[in-house]
């Protein structure tokens, strides 16, 4: 039988078990099924929001965009996302990506797509 392989949805869970007001590390860790040398280190990896999202999920967050542009865009729940009629949009400004312990990324408009590319492709897990 092989490793267990915990997604960071799990972990996160696990994590947030052990910071529940009384919550021992070691009882938690023993209840679920996990080394506690090892939750320790989740539990790290979770203050630095490295546990946030699983960057190998392939799935589009929502994005509401300032109409002045003077403001970084911010991620909105899908209730507050409407269907906007598409028409002809200039591309402008810059895209910022920021994957918390890992990278942050500003593109300007005009980039080369192989080089996103590369190097998105770089940060995967």
């Amino acid at each position: 039988m092989g490793r267990k392989r915990w997604s960071v949805e799990e972990k996160r869970r696990i994590v947030e078990l052990t910071l529940e007001p009384g919550a021992s590390v070691a009882r938690v860790a023993q209840a679920e099924g996990v080394n506690a040398n090892q939750l320790f280190l989740w539990r790290r990896a979770y203050r630095n929001g490295e546990l946030r999202f699983d960057c190998s999920s392939s799935a589009l967050l929502p994005v509401v965009i300032g109409s002045d542009g003077s403001s970084a865009p911010e991620i909105a729940s899908e209730a507050e996302t409407a269907p906007v009629e598409a028409g002809p949009v200039e591309p402008s400004g810059a895209i910022h990506i920021e994957l918390p312990g890992r990278a942050m990324i500003s593109v300007e408009r005009g980039a080369d797509r192989a080089l996103l590319r590369t190097i998105l492709e770089s940060l995967q897990p």
